[in-house]
């Protein structure tokens, strides 16, 4: 298993790994094009993926300009392995070090990603739309969570 931060070369099996999730599914997979990882990559913030024998597996993306988590996924079948869990400690380590201090995301209800950041000291703040859990991290939150 090889961590890394995300290279331009890697958005297409990027977008495969996006669009075989089973929960939070998009409704339609043009609504996020290769241009859109891009911009979020290596413009407005920083991507890491999990990479197992040539093939990414999963994939987590930080927007410094809307101070969000703008994605965190995994194949579905590399889920339990702790590869999500590794990839949000290197995001919100980097997220933290840029001198931010809150950030969110909004993940659908009732879902395994909801549980998952729930149980990684995530709080809960109400609906972001109509459709989703707003979640939120502080930094003083993530650096005692990461001190325990």
């Amino acid at each position: 298993m090889v961590f890394r931060e995300a290279k331009i070369q890697d958005i297409k099996q990027i977008q495969i790994v996006r669009n075989s999730v089973k929960e939070n599914t998009l409704s339609n997979p043009d609504l996020v094009s290769d241009k859109d990882c891009e911009e979020f990559l290596f413009e407005r913030g920083k991507g890491w993926v999990c990479e197992i024998e040539n093939r990414i597996v999963g994939f987590a993306i930080a927007d410094l300009r809307e101070n969000n988590i703008w994605a965190l996924f995994l194949d579905p079948e590399f889920e339990g392995r702790g590869i999500g869990r590794k990839l949000q400690n290197m995001m919100l380590d980097w997220y933290f070090s840029n001198g931010k201090e809150q950030v969110w995301l909004g993940t659908s209800p009732n879902t395994r990603a909801e549980q998952f950041y729930a149980q990684s000291g995530w709080v809960r703040n109400g609906m972001h739309g109509s459709d989703e859990i707003r979640f939120e991290m502080s930094k003083s939150m993530w650096e005692s969570l990461r001190s325990s």
